[in-house]
């Protein structure tokens, strides 16, 4: 009976141990975490002491233009209705519609039959009118030698004088008529009056065409060279006037769904601002050999009003607007960021030009929400990866990271094969114990 109490507190002893034992003893994750928790603040202080990488530009000094962007509308510098002096129908259209005409070429035929008639009566009239003239003429000179005979009086020769000047003005009406009624017989011959391009025709031969036509026989359009009229804000029409001034100022104009872009040159500023609107309207010329512009097509211009000289250039994109001032982020000699202050004075696309910076100065364009002043910084090929060195510093790093992980795991393991034999210690004890009983 002693026996089995002995074995029963032996047992009950063992357990307790086990327990207490187990309630004690720190866990392994816990340890593996410790262990973790002490590699990665390692990690953390040498992330705070890596470098920033950057991507950088160097600021240029060069020229800049000034330019004022606007909208305008292509317009034909000349632009002509066709239609008839006469009433009259369309005998023969020697154009077609597109077709490129120059000055002088025969665009239509009318009906001349009416006219052609006229002007030989008209002829014929002023041929019976000189006959009578040359029968006038003959008169006076046969009065003129009577009375130097005395056979007549001189009232005769004055009579036959009369009659001559009067037949000369009777000459000098047919003449005007004959002219009138060619004058007539040419409005049958329509013309080109200018040098362009054909658009509708609206009439086809035997067509019958009125002076008060509403719609035009034909219009002809100059489409080489074309203007761009775009109106400007009443601000900047000293600059527009200042540029029309200028030999070197210039007019870049492209279309929206394209991007060439056609060169001219400021021609005309009205004379007036619109008091409705506040603006004025500009109009510019541009060559347009390849028929690249259409008149009534809208345009994007660009129109350079002064050029400045030696100035410092930088991209928009390294320019940080803050809420008093401006700044850039500069690379020194020491390969750290530093911070300096700028004033944009002029702006346009992507450049910018600034005071406060020196022209060859590295510029940080990428990456700058991430630096501090005095960071250090790694400046990114131009192709935005990395150089070979600091791929090999963040290789060493990261074999760096998985020692310390591998050695953390490594002491978290021994940790717990150390302490794994304790845990049943308190059991082979007891079996110990039991055997001896």
């Amino acid at each position: 009976m002693s026996k089995f109490k002995t074995l029963i507190i032996v047992v009950a002893l063992a357990a307790i141990g086990g327990a207490a034992y187990i309630y004690l003893k720190p866990s392994g994750k816990a340890a593996g975490e410790g262990a973790f928790a002490k590699a990665g603040s390692g990690n953390g202080a040498a992330t705070s002491n890596r470098p920033v990488s950057v991507s950088t530009i160097i600021a240029q000094k060069r020229d800049y233009d000034v330019r004022i962007t606007a909208n305008g509308v292509v317009s034909a510098l000349n632009s002509v209705d066709i239609r008839p002096q006469v009433s009259s129908t369309i005998a023969r259209v020697h154009i077609k519609e597109g077709q490129f005409v120059k000055a002088g070429d025969v665009l239509f035929t009318l009906d001349s039959r009416a006219d052609e008639v006229n002007l030989a009566k008209a002829q014929a009239q002023l041929d019976k009118d000189l006959a009578t003239q040359a029968d006038y003429q003959r008169q006076l000179v046969r009065s003129k030698d009577l009375v130097s005979k005395k056979f007549v009086a001189q009232s005769a020769a004055d009579t036959s004088q009369t009659q001559v000047d009067t037949q000369q003005a009777v000459i000098a009406s047919d003449k005007a008529v004959v002219n009138a009624a060619r004058v007539a017989l040419s409005y049958n011959r329509i013309v080109a009056p200018s040098t362009g391009r054909t658009g509708i025709i609206s009439v086809f031969p035997g067509s019958l065409v009125q002076p008060a036509t509403a719609t035009p026989l034909v219009t002809i359009t100059q489409m080489d060279p074309v203007a761009i009229s775009f109106p400007l804000p009443q601000r900047n029409l000293p600059d527009a006037l200042e540029s029309m001034r200028r030999s070197d100022s210039y007019v870049m104009a492209n279309l929206p769904d394209s991007t060439i872009k056609f060169k001219g040159k400021l021609q005309f500023v009205d004379n007036a601002v619109d008091a409705a609107s506040g603006t004025i309207k500009v109009k510019a010329v541009f060559d347009n050999k390849e028929l690249k512009l259409w008149p009534g097509a809208y345009a994007n211009l660009e129109l350079s009003v002064q050029t400045l000289k030696d100035v410092v250039v930088v991209p928009q994109d390294a320019v940080i607007v803050g809420p008093r001032s401006s700044s850039v982020y500069v690379v020194d000699a020491e390969g750290k960021a530093i911070m300096k202050p700028v004033v944009v004075t002029n702006s346009f696309g992507s450049d910018a030009v600034v005071t406060g910076i020196d022209a060859g100065v590295k510029v940080v364009l990428d990456g700058k929400q991430n630096l501090r002043p005095g960071t250090t910084v790694k400046e990114r090929n131009g192709d935005g990866k990395e150089s070979k060195g600091d791929k090999a510093d963040k290789g060493g790093k990261g074999a760096g990271k998985s020692d310390a992980s591998a050695s953390a795991v490594s002491s978290a393991s021994s940790s717990a094969a150390t302490v794994a034999p304790a845990t049943v210690a308190p059991a082979t004890s007891a079996a110990s114990a039991a055997s001896a009983s």
